[in-house]
């Protein structure tokens, strides 16, 4: 595998940014707008957000353009604990840890390469080759339940299904502090973070930028200094619990890039060697692609959650 390529330079022409770095640098316009929703493009430091800004000749930017990945994912013999199987899809209990398919730095050990050896290759191959049956994920350190399309129809079918926002999906996550009121909606626009690309944030319901995001939340246990929590998403935006729960004060215990956890706990968590965000994807339903028939799945909660909502209820300080 390659290493990451670093394209520098200045705008030629004012344009829109899309237009502007395709006349730049040779990529298409498709190529950049990719770029840029991947948060791999700087302008004069900054990190780029909008394909449509417009731009003046001579700002400076920068372009990290990925490593070449292998052309096809490879197999591989892995555990997998399955919640549902049929000729057309199948649903997964996804551990923590595990990435849902290959990218640079993780092209193997991912579902997508359990998947392809238990399927014998038998993957939707909407998505292409680098991602075969993927219709939506979770992140690499969440837990829980993944649909993934065995069959083109199904594929299609349950992506109908998530951009309208009729899937049923419940995750518990454990937060910092006692969200009040006890049970809301959170209404949030959410975009790639202009300082940091790996991460997201949260927007204005007016900008032009980002998507719209809803998660509805309910604290089912109050903790010592931190709360058992259900989401229900109305949409699926890339972290979108882990940020939407950092914007309203409540960070998830755990989690690397959206808050500290309190000083209060951190000897708990020391304890257990906790170091995901804690969030699991609990339920999911949706109507069967090809049947109709609706279907609703749950997962436990894994031992490293129980064992820290445990320890949370009889903290040694």
């Amino acid at each position: 595998m390659s290493a990451n390529e670093i394209i520098t330079g200045t705008l030629e022409t004012p344009a829109r940014l899309d237009k502007a770095l395709a006349d730049a640098t040779g990529l298409s316009r498709a190529r950049v707008q990719g770029l840029i929703e991947e948060g791999r493009v700087d302008l004069a430091g900054k990190t780029a957000t909008s394909a449509s800004a417009k731009v003046v000749a001579g700002t400076p930017f920068r372009i990290l353009l990925a490593a070449a990945m292998p052309a096809e994912a490879a197999p591989e013999d892995i555990p997998l604990s399955i919640a549902f199987e049929d000729e057309h899809l199948i649903v997964v209990d996804k551990p923590a840890g595990m990435v849902v398919h290959p990218a640079v730095g993780n092209i193997t050990g991912t579902l997508v390469n359990a998947l392809l050896h238990h399927c014998r290759g038998r993957l939707s191959g909407i998505n292409g080759i680098a991602r075969p049956g993927i219709v939506h994920r979770i992140d690499k350190d969440t837990s829980g339940l993944i649909v993934v399309a065995k069959s083109d129809a199904a594929h299609e079918g349950l992506a109908v299904q998530f951009a309208a926002h009729t899937v049923h999906r419940r995750y518990i996550a454990v937060c910092a502090g006692h969200p009040a009121p006890g049970e809301g909606r959170i209404e949030a626009r959410i975009g790639r973070s202009d300082g940091d690309r790996k991460k997201m944030t949260v927007l204005p319901n007016n900008s032009s930028r980002g998507k719209s995001a809803i998660t509805h939340y309910k604290v089912l246990e109050r903790l010592d200094d931190a709360a058992v929590i259900e989401c229900r998403l109305e949409t699926g935006r890339t972290h979108q619990v882990r940020v939407h729960c950092a914007s309203i004060g409540h960070p998830l215990l755990g989690d690397p890039a959206y808050g500290k956890t309190p000083k209060s706990l951190r000897p708990a968590l020391d304890r257990l060697g906790f170091a995901r965000q804690a969030l699991h994807a609990a339920e999911l339903g949706f109507a069967h692609p090809l049947t109709g028939e609706f279907m609703q799945f749950r997962s436990d909660l894994p031992a490293d959650m129980a064992q820290l909502i445990d320890q949370l209820r009889h903290i040694d300080r």
